[in-house]
């Protein structure tokens, strides 16, 4: 009895052990196929041929990290457990079901977004901001960004890894005095989903590389998805303030919310 008490904490941490593990090593093959380019631009063809070797192994060692978690969800999932769950979920009210639910969600990391922001980053993306910006894909995406520089601007989804704060319904975003207002008639990044989402201006695109104008996220921080900016679809002629509108030099906070340098 102690002893399955003792399994099922260190199962519980393994699967959280094999997430880290595919992310980690997807850090250092993006970190490996971005020397691989300079190397191979360096004309060093032998070296750059076993560190392609190295990174399709890398890969191929990740795939099976991802299977043995796979393996390990199933096989330890015993069914009077799944029937004890099942029966919980159906005596839920429809907001504690899609809280319960939503916990089945699985999100692919595709890529890898660069800034040069390792511990503090703007709260919006600035255009003309300084340093590099760049969208890593993984090559196994890179079909998926045939046409994109036709585009002036790209929507960026990512996870928002680095997230520390406690969730909160109700916040307080800067500048306002101390305002209170909802959480979802806020920009604040800490969400109920770790989920942020960008719009950027693509200076151009090499290979698996999309290089922006400023980005708000921290470097190294996983890529979820792009998608086109489109004019008039995405652009709405009849957008407000909303409750910004309302606060005293509401001009002056926006100037902050956008993170445009000014002399008040």
């Amino acid at each position: 009895m102690n002893d399955q008490k003792k399994v099922k904490p260190d199962i519980k941490k393994l699967k959280l052990l094999m997430s880290y593990w595919v992310n980690h090593n997807n850090e250092h093959i993006h970190d490996d196929e971005r020397w691989l380019h300079k190397i191979e631009k360096m004309g060093l063809k032998k070296v750059a041929v076993e560190l392609r070797k190295v990174i399709e192994l890398s890969k191929e060692a990740n795939e099976h990290i991802k299977l043995a978690n796979k393996k390990l969800k199933k096989d330890y999932a015993s069914k009077p457990e799944k029937i004890l769950k099942k029966e919980k979920l159906q005596s839920k009210s429809s907001k504690a079901r899609a809280e319960y639910e939503s916990d089945s969600f699985k999100f692919r990391q595709i890529g890898i977004i660069r800034t040069p922001y390792n511990d503090d980053a703007p709260y919006q993306p600035v255009q003309e901001d300084e340093g590099d910006f760049c969208i890593e894909v993984d090559s196994q995406y890179l079909n998926g960004l045939h046409k994109l520089e036709k585009f002036h601007y790209i929507y960026v989804i990512y996870y928002t890894h680095r997230i520390k704060q406690e969730l909160s319904m109700t916040v307080t975003p800067p500048w306002t005095g101390g305002l209170k207002i909802g959480l979802f008639a806020s920009r604040s990044p800490v969400r109920p989903n770790f989920i942020g989402l960008s719009i950027v201006r693509i200076r151009g695109i090499v290979n698996n590389k999309i290089f922006t104008s400023g980005l708000d996220v921290f470097d190294k921080t996983p890529l979820l998805d792009i998608k086109p900016y489109i004019k008039d679809l995405d652009s709405k002629s009849d957008a407000n303030y909303g409750w910004i509108g309302e606060i005293n030099d509401y001009e002056h906070l926006l100037l902050h919310i956008k993170g445009i340098p000014h002399s008040y």
